[in-house]
C-alpha cells in the first residue's frame, strides 16, 4: 500500500525501512554514491556563472563554451553541462523594438478591440504594403533535400527585375485580395481604396488597420476619406506592426512562396503569389486573434522596468 500511495517500487520502499529500523532518522539521508567527487565547488561554479553573466569577454560580444574554458581552465565539455544545467545560452539572442509612441496604450486597446469585438455593421481590415519583393534568380539550381542533409543553396541570386510592392488585404475572416503594383505611393493606395469601395456593401462600414506609413496620411487620401465617412483608418502604433494581422499573412507568403523561389522576371513571381493565393484560400482557415490588450501591456511592463532601470544605472 504504501508503494502505490507513494508511486515507488515495493523493494524501495523495504530497503527504506530497513534502514530507518538500524539508523533511525539518520539512515534516511541519501548515501553518499560511487564515483569521482565533484573536481569544482560551489564558488567555482558560481564565479563561471557570475561571469557569464556579468562580463564579456575580450575582443568578442559574447562568451562561448570555448572561450569559458580557456578563461577559467575547465574543461569544455564541463562547461557545456554547467550552461544546460543553468539554461545559458550567450550565443542566443532576442529582440523587441519597444514603441515610442505616446498613445501607444491608446492604440493598442483600439485594435485588439477590433479584433475581439468587431462593431456591428462593419467590416474590420487588416492592410499594409510587402515592400522589398524582388524577382531574384538564381545562378545555380538549388541543392535538393535527401536523407541527412538539408535543402541549401550553394550560390547566390540576381536581381532580373525591378522590387513590386503588394498590397494584400486580410480580415479577421482571412480573406485576401492582392494587387501587385511596381510602386507604394498614394495613388496606388487611392486606387486600392476605390476598389474596396467597389466591392463592398454600401451598407456597412470600413475600419482599415494600417502602419504609419506617409502613403496612408497623404493629403489626398484623408480628403478621400473625408468625402467617405463610413471609412475608418486605425493606426497602429510607431514600431508595433506585429498588432496588423496582415503581418501574419506576410509571412506566409514569403516561407511558402517567396523564399525559396527562383524568378526570371516579375510575372513569374506575381504567378507565383497568385497561384499561392488561390490555393491558400480554397482550403484557408480564419485568423483568430486571442491576446487581449491587458495581457499585451503586462508583458511589455516588466521590459518597459528593464530599460528604466538601465537608463538609472547609466545615469549615476
Amino acid at each position: 500500500m504504501i508503494a502505490e500511495r507513494c508511486a515507488v517500487s515495493a523493494p524501495t520502499v523495504s530497503l527504506w525501512r530497513q534502514r530507518y529500523r538500524t539508523q533511525g532518522m539518520a539512515g534516511l539521508h541519501d548515501e553518499l554514491r560511487p564515483g569521482r567527487p565533484r573536481t569544482h565547488g560551489d564558488e567555482q561554479v558560481a564565479a563561471l556563472i557570475n561571469r557569464v553573466l556579468h562580463t564579456k569577454p575580450k575582443g568578442a560580444t559574447h562568451w562561448s563554451v570555448r572561450l569559458v574554458a580557456e578563461e577559467t581552465g575547465i574543461s569544455k565539455s564541463t562547461v557545456g553541462r554547467y550552461f544546460k544545467l543553468f539554461g545559458l545560452q550567450p550565443h542566443r539572442s532576442k529582440s523587441f523594438k519597444l514603441s515610442t509612441d505616446p498613445f501607444f496604450v491608446e492604440k493598442v486597446r483600439d485594435i485588439v478591440g477590433l479584433y475581439l469585438n468587431p462593431p456591428d455593421h462593419a467590416l474590420v481590415l487588416c492592410v499594409d504594403e510587402k515592400s522589398q519583393v524582388q524577382a531574384l534568380e538564381r545562378t545555380q539550381p538549388i541543392l535538393p533535400l535527401g536523407l541527412g542533409y538539408v535543402e541549401g543553396s550553394l550560390t547566390t541570386t540576381s536581381a532580373t527585375a525591378p522590387p513590386c510592392s503588394l498590397r494584400p488585404l486580410t480580415s479577421w475572416m482571412a480573406a485576401c485580395l492582392r494587387s501587385a503594383k511596381p510602386r507604394h505611393r498614394h495613388q496606388e493606395f487611392l486606387a486600392f481604396l476605390q476598389h474596396l469601395d467597389r466591392n463592398i456593401p454600401a451598407d456597412l462600414d470600413v475600419h482599415l488597420v494600417v502602419d504609419n506609413y506617409a502613403t496612408h496620411k497623404h493629403a489626398k487620401i484623408k480628403a478621400w476619406l473625408a468625402r467617405h465617412p463610413r471609412y475608418h483608418l486605425h493606426f497602429t502604433p510607431t514600431y508595433a506592426s506585429w498588432l496588423n494581422q496582415v503581418e501574419r499573412w506576410f509571412a506566409l507568403i514569403t516561407q511558402r512562396a517567396i523564399r525559396r523561389g527562383s524568378f526570371r522576371n516579375v510575372r513569374e513571381l506575381i504567378n507565383q503569389i497568385d497561384e499561392f493565393v488561390t490555393h491558400y484560400n480554397s482550403n484557408s482557415l480564419p485568423f483568430i486573434w486571442t491576446a487581449t490588450a491587458d495581457s499585451i501591456l503586462d508583458k511589455i511592463t516588466p521590459i518597459c522596468s528593464i530599460i528604466n532601470l538601465w537608463d538609472t544605472t547609466l545615469v549615476s
